[in-house]
């Protein structure tokens, strides 16, 4: 799946003569493989050397791999270890697409398929028939799917989650020292965790008010943008326009857009230098200082 020239994963299409070719839209597809990671303690090798045991005969079996993925055996920070699919050259270069505003990179949070494909659609072709994807910030311009069951563009808080949650165990392995552009182009370095919080910045104000006084999620109807008794009732909507953030599809989709709230609450409650310092259980742990150092404890017992 992954483009070396390109630096990106895409889909495989296997054809019955058994030949492949790989369909070269940029779309959520290519961003997965990044979710696709967790970090270890240091010290959690050291204390459970059956696990450590395993690791070194599951890569002496398939040396092959190492090629393909980051090295779970080097240390990072704190001692700590990654598995990962993407190594750091990798990394790096899913970030630059994903993180450029022509792409995915909304106002609104990341798109499910890159803007880039609005002028560019991407063709297929078999016989005498032709399939096309185009950039679709809104709802599906076929009745597929009942027409608006649409990954070709809108934002969808659950894999915008992923994102985060990837993005700080990334940051937890590399520190402050790994920063990339964001958004690309713009001269802007950041730490893998203000590009998560930068992310959640970009989702919660889908719901915040602007500077007009609108929220987003509510584009042009006028009911709950105006009326007293309606604009303060926040709706969780299936997704979202990848443009200009207003709600689409259904709207009581609390069991994954509700995901916003805890993410909002993540990021009013941890702070970078906790997450490196803690770790995964810097998520759990308040912001005052006698929290901190209960916690720093308890992961020393």
């Amino acid at each position: 799946m992954w483009d070396e020239q390109d630096g990106f994963f895409y889909d495989v299409l296997r054809l019955p003569d058994g030949s492949s070719q790989r369909l070269k839209v940029r779309s959520m597809v290519g961003l997965l493989p990044l979710c696709a990671v967790t970090v270890f303690d240091g010290t959690f090798a050291d204390e459970r050397p059956e696990y450590r045991e395993r690791v070194r005969r599951f890569l002496e079996a398939r040396r092959e791999l190492m090629a393909f993925i980051h090295d779970p055996v080097k240390r990072g920070h704190a001692g700590r270890r990654l598995a990962a699919v993407l190594d750091e050259s990798k990394l790096r270069r899913v970030l630059a697409t994903m993180l450029d505003e022509n792409e995915f990179l909304s106002p609104y949070g990341i798109r499910a398929l890159s803007r880039y494909h609005a002028e560019h659609p991407y063709v297929f072709r078999i016989g005498d028939q032709e399939y096309r994807v185009s950039y679709l910030p809104a709802e599906s311009d076929t009745g597929m799917f009942g027409g608006n069951s649409n990954w070709r563009g809108p934002i969808w808080m659950p894999v915008n989650g992923l994102i985060i949650r990837a993005l700080l165990q990334y940051y937890m392995y590399y520190g402050n020292e790994f920063t990339v552009e964001c958004p690309t182009g713009s001269g802007r370095q950041m730490t893998l965790y203000q590009v998560a919080e930068e992310i959640a910045r970009r989702l919660a104000s889908i719901f915040l008010r602007d500077k007009e006084g609108q929220r987003p999620v509510y584009g042009g109807t006028r009911k709950f943008q105006e009326d007293p008794h309606w604009r303060d009732l926040i709706l969780f909507y299936e997704y979202f326009h990848g443009d200009n953030g207003a709600g689409l599809g259904a709207s009581h989709q609390a069991g994954w857009t509700g995901i916003i709230a805890r993410i909002m609450h993540l990021f009013a409650t941890t702070t970078a230098e906790q997450a490196l310092e803690l770790g995964k259980t810097a998520a759990v742990v308040e912001v005052e200082p006698a929290s901190r150092q209960a916690a720093v404890a308890a992961r020393g017992r």
